[in-house]
């Protein structure tokens, strides 16, 4: 192969980074294809062995570290994460640096889902409900007017809370936000019901809902409901939680 010139050969670089095709450049350097390719070949390797950029602040162990954190529930977030490990290494890092680390190690930033707050006996009664159920059929859950009350936010929201996932993880207590029941402030509670085949009365909850009014509400929205949605013959189950107000003595007569 004949040799090129230095200067031919950085102006063979120079239009390839322009973009040129190979095609291009022969027309412009009157160079062979072969030369042109072997060039392109050189160019293309160097991209692939040289990332740019500086070397990262975080070493391998310091990346491990702050994932170790995470997974074991100890940090929530890139905020944390970076400030447990500037406690530990001489060059303080920014959360963006941690955050690209944690990319880095297959994780995404995601909302927290709420989930009731459980403890062991609820998980015990869910349990049991399930292992009940089992064997019921499509027929028998369409039998069941489920009911409940949810709060409606009039401005704004409960906000959202974020953590760093795996691809795939499961849903657990590091990744998920508990919730209570509650009531009051710039809201709006409604209790309503539904069936498999549509939804049954809605009613407001006046202030704080106590046993009484629960009581009220239930005189005037499940009978209406079961009308309207053809529940009036035949083997019917009212499905409500077990919060105070609806197992209390007086909801229970």
């Amino acid at each position: 192969m004949k040799a090129i010139s230095t200067a031919q050969h950085n102006s063979v670089i120079s239009l390839l980074n322009e973009g040129y095709s190979q095609h291009q450049i022969k027309a412009k350097t009157d160079l062979g294809k072969g030369t042109i390719s072997r060039i392109s070949k050189e160019v293309d390797g160097n991209k692939e062995n040289n990332l740019g950029g500086r070397p990262s602040k975080l070493s391998a162990r310091d990346k491990q570290s702050i994932v170790r954190q995470i997974k074991s529930g100890k940090l929530e977030n890139a905020v944390e994460a970076t400030q447990f490990i500037n406690g530990i290494i001489p060059n303080p890092v920014t959360p963006q640096t941690v955050r690209n680390a944690l990319k880095e190690s297959g994780f995404y930033s995601a909302t927290k889902k709420k989930t009731p707050l459980l403890k062991g006996a609820h998980h015990i009664q869910c349990l049991q409900f399930a292992k009940y159920h089992e064997n019921w059929t499509v027929e028998d859950w369409k039998r069941i007017l489920w009911t409940d009350e949810t709060k409606i936010n009039r401005i704004g929201s409960d906000g959202k809370a974020y953590s760093w996932k795996e691809k795939g993880e499961p849903l657990s207590d590091r990744t998920t936000s508990p919730t209570v029941k509650h009531g009051g402030g710039g809201n709006l509670m409604v209790w309503g019901c539904m069936r498999w085949n549509g939804v049954g009365k809605l009613i407001e909850v006046q202030g704080n809902m106590d046993k009484v009014q629960y009581c009220e509400i239930l005189e005037d929205g499940v009978q209406e409901s079961f009308e309207k949605l053809e529940m009036v013959d035949g083997k019917w189950y009212f499905q409500q939680d077990n919060d105070p107000k609806h197992m209390s003595g007086l909801a229970t007569q």
